[in-house]
């Protein structure tokens, strides 16, 4: 029997910062379905590339691409293997462009409420476990580096009397 070649798809945990940092989700038009945006790659396009565009279509935001945070398999259509790729996306304030038809909606939610509206347990399971490192909320900032002073030389110092 010919091994069924693999499903190769990407996309991205998309976290908005802001006071509170939320984290962008999409609801599938075909099934109504809350899912992490990820699409399918074109022919002879590459991974990252391929999670920019998906999550560009799928949320209508214009993203900067981080770190790579991982994959998930599973079997897809006729027990195809399906490998999604995820990179860390931090995404523009304000939409660029209207969503793909595929998609109804997008939510932009803290992370505890986007792992608990995603459908799949997959999902869930790799959202939560990247997620707590990529909306880490900012603590006390750290004191500014300063250059270190030069000891004043008093016996160098001229002065008046």
């Amino acid at each position: 029997m010919a091994q069924k070649k693999a499903i190769q798809a990407a996309g991205g945990i998309v976290v908005r910062k802001g006071a509170k940092p939320f984290v962008a989700i999409v609801q599938r038009a075909k099934d109504g379905l809350w899912v992490l945006p990820r699409g399918k790659l074109k022919r002879n396009e590459r991974p990252r590339a391929a999670a920019r565009r998906e999550v560009f279509e799928e949320t209508g935001h214009r993203v900067e691409v981080r770190e790579f945070l991982g994959a998930i398999t599973y079997r897809a259509e006729q027990g195809r293997p399906k490998l999604v790729e995820f990179w860390h996306m931090r995404a523009a304030a304000n939409p660029s462009r209207d969503l793909m038809r595929d998609i109804t909606a997008v939510a932009w939610l803290p992370l505890k409420d986007a792992i608990g509206k995603l459908h799949y347990p997959l999902e869930k399971l790799f959202l939560k476990s990247v997620g707590r490192s990529l909306v880490r909320k900012r603590g006390k900032k750290k004191a500014a580096k300063t250059k270190p002073r030069k000891a004043k030389n008093k016996a160098n110092k001229k002065t008046k009397r």
